[in-house]
This record gives structure tokens, sequence and C-alpha cells, in this order.
């Protein structure tokens, strides 16, 4: 089903029964939905207007992806997961089922995210002045996140990093490196990654989005 407003889906999309995209947002009146040729979305998707969404995407039943989201192409949601809005994914990234996304997170490209992942991006829930700067991880290139992780808001999970089933992550990963436990410990260097040579940062690029945390990331400290 396409719901009145600003659509472009590109013809090539296959929409399955029970699909809904272009729903209605109160964040952002008559904002324009785009999808990308190439998209298959199951039964039970629904795709709020108002997101940028590029060639080949493919969600499985039951996925829900909110306003003000920017998705590159290849990208792959499965089953029962939420995309919160004011998110960036890069290409080719892989989100597992029963994953939620929480609003104003970054992924950068082919990040894989195992079933059951949370990320949460509110450290003190409730508190107006934490409201006010919510941001999600940001979860850089490759980095590959294990069954039933916990993302806190603000940390930076590196390039190719590979973070353990269970872990509650609290603090930065660098890349090319392995962690794991709760709270989660950096162990050993990623097996052969081309990542772990280059450890020195670089500046990070401006949050992507419209949210109240462009710009926002602090490091938490438990």
């Amino acid at each position: 089903m396409l719901s009145e407003g600003l659509l472009d889906i590109a013809g090539t999309a296959i929409l399955d029964d029970s699909v809904l995209v272009g729903y209605p947002s109160a964040r952002c009146d008559a904002a324009e939905l785009t999808v990308g040729d190439n998209a298959h979305l199951r039964s039970g998707t629904v795709i709020y207007a108002g997101s940028s969404i590029g060639r080949g995407l493919q969600t499985g039943h039951n996925v829900v992806i909110r306003e003000q989201v920017r998705i590159g192409d290849d990208v792959s949601i499965w089953s029962n997961s939420v995309v919160d809005y004011g998110c960036v994914i890069g290409d080719r990234v892989k989100i597992h089922s029963n994953c939620y996304i929480a609003q104003y997170t970054e992924l950068e490209s082919d990040v894989f995210l195992a079933p059951g992942v949370i990320i949460a991006n509110d450290l003190y829930p409730g508190s107006r002045a934490s409201g006010d700067a919510m941001a999600g991880p940001l979860i850089r290139e490759g980095a590959q996140i294990g069954v039933n992780v916990t993302l806190l808001p603000y940390i930076t999970i590196g390039r190719g990093a590979v973070i353990g089933a269970g872990a509650v992550v609290t603090r930065d990963v660098p890349d090319g490196m392995i962690a794991y436990g709760n709270p989660a410990a950096v162990v050993r260097p990623v097996p052969d990654s081309r990542y772990v040579e280059a450890r020195v940062q670089p500046a990070r690029h401006a949050r992507l989005g419209s949210g109240p945390a462009n710009g926002v990331r602090s490091p938490i400290r438990t």
C-alpha cells in the first residue's frame, strides 16, 4: 500500500501484501520518501515518509523504518527489526532479525549486526538534558557486531572491529580489535585485519541527519 504524499518509488520494487510505504509522520509534514531500484519489501514492512533509501533494499517481515533516515545501496534489514528516526546507514549494511537501531545512530558501509543487537542513545532516560543530546553510537566501516550485543550511546566501534556475543559495550573499541564481555573489554586484534595497522582515528566528520544530537559525541565513563 502506498500512502498519500510525496513518494518516489522505483518501478522495479517488489512490495508484498500488507506493506505500507509513506506512513505519515508527525515529525516532518509533507516529507518526500524515495526508494531506489530493485527493492523487495516483505509483508508487514512499514516505511515512514521523509526518508531517502538507495537501490537494492531488502526487508524481512515486520520491519519498521522511521522518518529522516538515510540508507545507502544494497542494504538488508531482516524480520522484526526497527530503524528509528534520524539514522544514517551506509552501503551493503546487513541488519539481522530482532535488532533495534536507536535514533541518531550511524552505521558506515559493510557493517554487520547479528540477531538481537540493541542500540541505546540516551545516557539518562527521563533527563531533559540527556534527551536533548541523544546520539546513538558510530559503527565504522566493516565492523561486525555479535548476537545479543548492547551498544551504549556516544561510543565509536572502530573499522573492522568484532564485538563478541552478549557484550555490553560502554567505551570506544579501536579499529581492528576484538572486544567482548560485560562491560566489554578489548582483548586482541582481529587476525589478519587490514585495519589494525592504522589505529589513529582521523577527525570525525559531522553527524548527518537533523536531530538535536548533530555534532554531539561525548565519551562514556562508567
